[in-house]
Parts: structure tokens; C-alpha cells; sequence
């Protein structure tokens, strides 16, 4: 097996004969080594391409901005309009194939439009082993996907990212506001806005690593284990419930279970084991796609 070092010796290799490469940047762990990689083999062959839409958190944007002009690289971005999808907005399991679709051809467009030959996202080699609908689009609209082509792990770009000194090293996974929404439950600007106000709130208050799920009045905190006895301390907790019935939630529950990436899923896993009964009108089909692990990115 190859060592962490050989496959950044394949992954500078692979980017020299690439040429010009656009990354999809978000920002996060992966698309950021990516950049940082693809900037020093490509030089101003190198471009950030950022998606905005309400999806995305406004603080990860801006983070982004940030990151990339301290790697030095061209940056710039496409708006897609996901709340204008019917199939993104009725929120089936497959919705994030669609959404990536539309975002993924913009950044194609982009790219072409400035010279760069080939667009590439930051999945890694630990994605291959996931349910990853995007992963679809992305194959159909032929996007490379460097760290995972030389089977750079999660762990593995992690440790790149701090010696290279990337402020991303240890920054928790990312996904966006939908999948903070359960599957079939519409999604609309309103529900999106009150996510990010409602996560940026604990951001505040210090906590890091959580998500705050959506079930309408509901919302259901999950936070990494070590931080919910912290909490739940008087104070604190009448603090949180506070914030959070300001922004619009009726009621405010912490997740005892902690976060975990996907928690959304396991209705879908659930229902493929027979552990739990199916809802009135969902579909079967839903329940076929989810044979393998929960999705990465929630």
C-alpha cells in the first residue's frame, strides 16, 4: 500500500499533467488541500470556483474567500438557484444529485468560460465506500476527483493539511443546510435561514462539530459528546433555548446520540433492515438506495 507521501508525490504528478484545473471549493478539509496542492504544481492554472446559494452557509463563504486568497489562487463564483429544482425542493433521498447537477454544470460553464481544462471536487478515498447521490452527478458530468484517484483517505489529508499549515486541518465535515431537513419534508428559504441562524447561534455560545436538524417547531441539536454535558448546565441550556425559540423553534431538544454525519439517513436504514416501520406515502424506492452506508456529507 502506497504511504501518505507517495500518493502526494502521485497527486502533484497527476495535477502536472491535468495542466489547468478548477477546484470546487467550499472551503473545507478537502477541496482546501486540493487548492493548496493544485496551486503550488499549477500555478495561476489554478482556480477556486465557489458556489453561493442559500444552501451555504453565509460564515462558510466567507471562510472560503479567505482561505483562498491566502493560498494566493484566482477565485471566483456561480449562483445556482437549488430553490427553483422541483426535484431539490420535494426533498427525496435523491436530492442531492440534483442539486449537484445544476451547481456542477455552472462551475463546468465557469471554468471553460476562463480557459481551465478540467474541474475537480475534493472527494476523497474514504467517499468510494459511501452513498453519495452527488457522486452520480459528478460522474456524469466527467469531474475528476485527484485525492480520491490516489486514494488519499480522510485521515490522510487531515495530516497534509497541518503540515502544510491549512486552518482547515481539523475542521468538521461539511454539508449543506438541506441535509439538515428529513427527506420528503419540503425545503424552502425560510427553513434554510433558520438552520444557519440557528447553528451560527452555538457556533457562538463554542460549541463546533454539530448540526441543528430540522423537524419543523423541532430542533434537534447534535452535538459532538464531549460538549452536551456542558449544555445541558442550567445556564447555559436556558441560553440555547433562548437563541434558538427567537429564531423560530417552537421547541428546542439536544440529542443524546451526539452527531454523527447522516443522522437523517437512518430512517432510510431503518426501513432496508425492518427496524422501523415505514411512514404513510413513502416510498419503497427510498429505502433501495440506502443498501450502503449513510451519506457523507450530513
Amino acid at each position: 500500500m502506497d504511504t501518505t507521501e507517495e500518493k502526494l508525490q502521485a497527486l502533484r504528478e497527476s495535477l502536472r499533467q491535468i495542466g489547468s484545473l478548477a477546484v470546487a471549493f467550499s472551503g473545507g478539509v478537502d477541496s482546501s488541500l486540493l487548492l493548496r496542492v493544485a496551486a503550488e504544481e499549477l500555478g495561476d492554472k489554478a482556480l477556486a470556483i465557489t458556489a453561493r446559494a442559500e444552501i451555504y452557509p453565509h460564515r462558510e463563504i466567507e471562510e472560503a474567500v479567505e482561505l483562498a486568497r491566502a493560498i494566493g489562487v484566482r477565485h471566483v463564483f456561480v449562483d445556482p438557484a437549488p430553490l427553483t429544482l422541483p426535484q431539490f425542493v420535494a426533498n427525496p433521498p435523491e436530492r442531492c444529485y440534483h442539486c449537484k447537477l445544476a451547481v456542477f454544470r455552472l462551475i463546468l460553464n465557469k471554468a471553460r468560460e476562463l480557459g481551465i481544462a478540467v474541474v475537480a471536487d475534493g472527494a476523497n478515498a474514504d467517499d468510494a465506500a459511501d452513498w453519495r447521490p452527488g457522486a452520480r452527478a459528478t460522474a456524469e458530468l466527467a469531474v475528476r476527483s485527484p485525492l480520491k484517484e490516489v486514494g488519499l483517505t480522510k485521515a490522510e489529508i487531515r495530516h497534509l493539511s497541518r503540515r502544510f499549515g491549512l486552518p482547515t486541518a481539523d475542521r468538521p465535515s461539511r454539508a449543506c443546510l438541506a441535509s439538515r431537513v428529513p427527506y420528503g419534508t419540503q425545503i424552502d428559504r425560510e427553513t434554510l435561514r433558520r438552520i444557519d441562524k440557528a447553528e451560527a447561534a452555538l457556533e457562538t455560545l463554542g460549541f463546533g462539530g454539530l448540526r441543528v436538524r430540522h423537524h419543523g417547531a423541532i430542533a434537534r441539536i447534535e452535538l459532538r459528546p464531549d460538549d452536551i454535558p456542558r449544555a445541558a448546565e442550567p445556564g447555559l441550556r436556558s441560553r440555547i433555548v433562548a437563541e434558538l425559540k427567537a429564531i423560530g423553534y417552537q421547541y428546542v431538544a439536544l440529542d443524546l446520540e451526539g452527531y454523527r454525519t447522516g443522522s437523517l439517513n437512518e430512517v432510510l436504514a431503518n426501513q432496508v433492515l425492518g427496524t422501523a416501520p415505514r411512514k404513510e406515502g413513502e416510498s419503497i424506492a427510498f429505502a433501495s438506495t440506502s443498501r450502503s452506508r449513510r451519506e457523507h456529507s450530513g
